[in-house]
């Protein structure tokens, strides 16, 4: 179940003050909620138990300069995938809330962001279109307690509930360095994607809506 809580709602573009979200879902695999602000200052209040995930949403929140706070617990004794899936779906969520109707905004966002040896980058279109392309050649299984191959599926779940495309692409040697630069290019994409254009009053495509 999906819950919505009141009085914290997206904005209707260019003129609103308020562009947040707060979003709750509970199934019998995890419970999680987000609160999110877009128009933040980057600070971050994130729990999900487990903390190299933790720490690459933090880092995508911090540079995107997004208000985020996550507070999940899930069936970890089975496995990482529900938690993580689950807490991408409903950030991808609160992403489509607080945007709205989605005027107003620049819509499409990139950066590439390096980490020593690391280079990533990041290209999203929040316009409503749900799709993802991750290219990411890690080469363990495992940073801390987060199973690698998740992040691409977190990256498909987010967008799905979004409404956005991804495209993140990457090389490295270092697993924790690759990730972690992909998801602060994540962040200032997003970022740049979300501002609002004061040059845009509509939505930013010929067809006059979103999708």
């Amino acid at each position: 179940m999906t819950t919505r809580v009141g009085g914290e709602r997206g904005g209707d573009g260019v003129g609103s003050a308020e562009r947040q979200a707060k979003i709750q879902r509970r199934t019998r695999e995890t419970d999680v909620t987000v609160r999110l602000v877009l128009d933040g200052t980057g600070s971050t209040d994130i729990t999900t138990g487990i903390g190299f995930y933790d720490h690459l949403l933090s880092s995508l929140a911090h540079h995107g300069l997004f208000d985020l706070e996550i507070r999940a617990s899930g069936d970890l004794h089975v496995d990482e995938h529900h938690t993580v899936e689950d807490v991408a779906l409903v950030l991808g969520s609160a992403f489509a809330e607080a945007l709205g109707n989605r005027t107003g905004i620049r819509r499409f966002g990139d950066a590439a962001v390096p980490m020593d040896e690391s280079l990533a980058t990041a290209v999203v279109d929040v316009g409503g279109r749900p799709y993802s392309v991750v290219e990411l050649p890690f080469r363990g299984e495992r940073v801390g307690g987060l199973p690698l191959q998740l992040i691409e599926h977190a990256v498909e779940a987010f967008a799905r509930a979004a409404g956005a495309t991804v495209n993140i692409q990457g090389s490295g040697r270092n697993d924790h360095h690759l990730a972690e630069a992909a998801f602060k290019a994540f962040g200032r994409a997003l970022r740049e994607a979300c501002e609002r254009d004061p040059r845009r009053a509509g939505v930013a495509s010929t067809k006059g809506t979103a999708g």
